[in-house]
């Protein structure tokens, strides 16, 4: 994949491309069939297939009190989107002028002007320019004037629901990593660094690493069963979001127990992917009753990830 930030250098192999234009946040089921449509058109006509997003997501430049959590970070969705099948990503960032272009200049400008598309490939719901006037109907005549191919890719439905950023979004701060994994193109991941905790955890014979400096939607307060990553390294990984009430802790936090690991993680980076959510926070009446309940948490996220590792491709 390459990533290419802004259209200051875009390489001319990228220009003249097959383009779909999007925040592609999350990643999803209705995104990989656009990303199909992309890829397909841009080999039958011998050209490149690009992404072309925005970062930040020009809602926090506009309703930055109501922009959306991201689902993920631009070089997760670089390789997401690579696995799809997108030969490059184009990030611009979003500025004000940007966001004044009216429908008209930004197809002139950015599709026509300095991407100089031969073909677009978006969802009916496409929408662009300023107070996103433009919308599917505008950009297919501004498409036909120009010379321009349109292909719109119906969306993606599942259990008689469209397959959107918003439904996932929804899920994930449910806790319904599992119900969203299902709309993903994989299991939902986000990113963080790990940081200095209580240290309790060594005394209960689980030593723990806490996660700051998070990057992406964290999902709702629960254990989860999940695989952490360092580097390409993956580990089962028993996981906890919210407080620790058995010791009177109300301040919510991220800790991974790295299931078979040995070794420091402090100021490592570590993505952590959610696979299931295995039971709400609960307060205990002892620490024995405490560690009986973290055994259980640990061998079924063990048997949940060995199940899940069997069924990848």
């Amino acid at each position: 994949m390459n990533l290419i930030r802004g259209l200051d250098q875009l390489p001319e192999q990228f220009r003249h491309a097959a383009v779909s234009i999007g925040n592609f946040d999350g990643v999803h089921r209705g995104h990989a069939r656009i990303i199909e449509r992309l890829a397909g058109l841009a080999r039958r006509a011998g050209t490149s297939s690009v992404i072309f997003t925005f970062d930040p997501h020009p809602d926090r430049i506009l309703r930055p009190e109501q922009a959306p959590a991201p689902l993920g970070w631009t070089e997760l969705k670089a390789r997401l989107l690579a696995e799809l099948g997108a030969d490059a990503l184009v990030v611009y960032p979003t500025d004000r002028a940007l966001l004044e272009f009216d429908a008209g200049e930004f197809f002139d400008r950015i599709v026509r002007g300095r991407l100089a598309a031969q073909a677009l490939v978006e969802g009916p719901n496409f929408f662009f320019g300023r107070h996103r006037e433009g919308d599917i109907g505008l950009l297919r005549r501004l498409c036909d004037d120009a010379g321009v191919r349109l292909e719109v890719v119906e969306p993606v439905a599942i259990d008689g629901e469209i397959v959107s950023s918003s439904r996932v979004r929804g899920l994930i701060a449910a806790g319904g990593v599992e119900q969203a994994g299902r709309l993903l193109t994989r299991p939902y991941r986000i990113r963080g660094t790990v940081v200095h905790g209580a240290g309790r955890g060594v005394t209960l014979g689980y030593p723990t690493a806490n996660l700051g400096r998070i990057e992406a939607l964290l999902p709702g307060e629960g254990i989860y069963a999940g695989r952490a990553w360092l580097g390409d390294a993956p580990w089962p990984a028993a996981v906890s979001i919210g407080p620790n009430p058995t010791f009177g802790e109300a301040a919510a936090k991220v800790e991974l127990y790295l299931i078979g690991y040995q070794g420091c993680l402090y100021d490592r980076a570590v993505e952590v992917d959610f696979l299931v959510r295995l039971r709400d926070i609960q307060q205990f009446g002892s620490v024995e009753q405490l560690v009986l309940q973290m055994d259980r948490d640990v061998a079924a996220t063990r048997e949940i990830v060995e199940q899940y590792d069997s069924q990848e491709p």
